[in-house]
């Protein structure tokens, strides 16, 4: 059988300013039980991640904005652990339940449907494993539930149809039923439109068709796509919704994974290079997130890596070659090859090159942390300086400091961490061992190369060290013995 005509009509996907319908008797089924075995993992496949979301997120995620009634997720490999990153999620009406038998998908959206409240009318049930879904394809099948047709189906039109259930319409066009590959015959594998695996179906119809799957087939499972041949057997027409495959396509292995979070990063650099204002030097090399965020004419240099939701302000210059997770970057801050994590770099400040900022850093205004600076549970008060090979660790620095080069906090005793304090204007000499707990005073200074083990009061200059013995002609009188 030839592909579809795609000249016949078939609805589209909505534009962005079109007028949605409200979706508050809808119940979402998110099918999320599967191992994932094509993963060779012996994580569940929906946790898998993908630009910094497991797959099961970015479907809830693409779910959010359309406020539908409830929201049920069927888990069942590592049901605990989806289960409480479904939760993770945050959407009102949201809950579990659990398909204990992997009998097929239609027996999964079975466990779904006693959950469904009262009110829920029509039940849009999606596969976890999509994380390109996008809110307007989804709104595409609401538009096309219109009128009188009960049942309507996300498909695509591939170059590869591979592994999808071909969509087989009648001549007119209308879907006439679903084909799983492993039950095609020649011809429909010729078939090049593949089912999507997401429907927005009228839940008495719904119920109904679930009572009458059966499970003879390659598989021996109960097919979700059977609906569309029970439906269309009882006189019900089923609307196809034709999307890119760029918006639909599954995951099912590594490859297609990292092809996604391809896509995902790839949509989000375009969001903010257009939408934005954001200067991204070479999108290939720079890898986001997509719940980073970037502000206006901020300046993203190559080899940038923002993961979990790091956040950058307005002309804000980051990298090259720079790698931070969960850190907060300041308007008009520089980051210059720098790793960070779980830190915050004040307005106007300066990083790098090759700065390590550990979990609880916290740089001030107009700040530096310079080369080979490593950073951890620190902060730093405004234009305070660490400019170069320093390890500061455990301690709380205050305003006009100078921590010079080689300087090291003695945080740790073998057993337990302990703080230290550098008040206001104080200035540490290079090569300043300070074994802490200790207190440099406001305004104190501590001499290069000395071992501080107690607290230097306000104004006052520490010397701890060995006295310079200077051995005059030792040289020579050396080689005279010789």
């Amino acid at each position: 059988m030839p592909a579809p005509d795609q000249t016949a009509p078939t609805p589209s996907l909505p534009d962005d300013d079109a007028h949605h319908e409200a979706a508050g008797d809808v119940a979402v089924v998110v099918l999320a039980a599967g191992k994932g075995t094509r993963f060779r993992s012996d994580l569940a496949k929906v946790l898998h991640r993908a630009a910094g979301r497991t797959l099961v997120h970015h479907v809830l995620e693409a779910v959010r904005p359309l406020d539908v009634g409830q929201v049920v997720v069927v888990v069942g490999h590592q049901a605990d652990e989806v289960g409480a990153e479904v939760e993770a999620a945050g959407l009102d009406g949201l809950s579990t339940v659990a398909q204990v038998d992997q009998r097929g998908t239609g027996h999964a959206v079975q466990q779904a449907m006693p959950a469904l409240a009262e009110g829920i009318r029509r039940v849009l049930i999606l596969p976890g494993d999509t994380p390109l879904l996008t809110p307007d394809a989804l709104r595409g099948l609401f538009t096309a539930t219109g009128g009188e047709v009960p049942a309507s189906m996300l498909t695509t039109v591939f170059d590869d149809p591979t592994g999808y259930g071909r969509v087989i319409r009648s001549a007119d066009g209308s879907v006439d039923r679903v084909v799983e590959q492993r039950d095609a015959t020649p011809d429909e594998l010729e078939v090049r439109e593949g089912n999507a695996g997401m429907y927005l179906v009228d839940r008495g119809l719904l119920d109904d068709a679930l009572t009458r799957l059966g499970d003879d087939n390659a598989q021996g499972e109960l097919y979700l796509t059977d609906i569309v041949g029970i439906l269309r057997g009882d006189g019900h027409a089923i609307a196809p919704v034709v999307a890119p495959e760029s918006v639909i396509g599954g995951v099912n292995d590594r490859a297609q994974l990292a092809a996604a979070a391809a896509v995902l990063r790839e949509r989000h650099l375009d969001h903010l290079l257009r939408e934005v204002g954001v200067t991204v030097v070479d999108p290939v090399t720079t890898h986001l997130d997509v719940d980073v965020e970037v502000a206006r004419d901020a300046v993203l240099l190559p080899g940038t890596i923002l993961e979990r939701g790091t956040r950058i302000g307005e002309r804000a210059v980051v990298g090259p070659n720079c790698h931070l997770t969960a850190c907060d970057v300041g308007p008009d801050a520089t980051v210059h090859s720098t790793r960070a994590q779980d830190a915050v770099v004040g307005e106007g400040a300066e990083v790098g090159p090759f700065a390590h900022l550990r979990p609880g850093t916290r740089l001030g205004v107009a700040t530096k942390v310079g080369a080979y600076v490593e950073t951890k549970n620190v902060q730093v008060g405004e234009r305070s300086k660490i400019p170069h090979l320093a390890y500061v660790g455990d301690t709380r620095i205050g305003t006009g400091v100078n921590v010079a080069c080689g300087v090291i906090t003695v945080n740790y005793d073998g057993r337990n961490k302990h703080r230290t304090t550098i008040e206001d204007d104080a200035f540490v000499g290079c090569d300043t061992m300070l074994v802490a707990p200790v207190t440099i005073g406001r305004g104190a200074y501590t001499a290069a190369g000395s071992t501080i083990t107690d607290d230097v009061p306000p104004g006052s200059l520490a010397i701890a060290r060995s006295r310079q013995v200077v051995k005059e002609d030792w040289v020579a009188r050396q080689d005279d013995g010789r």
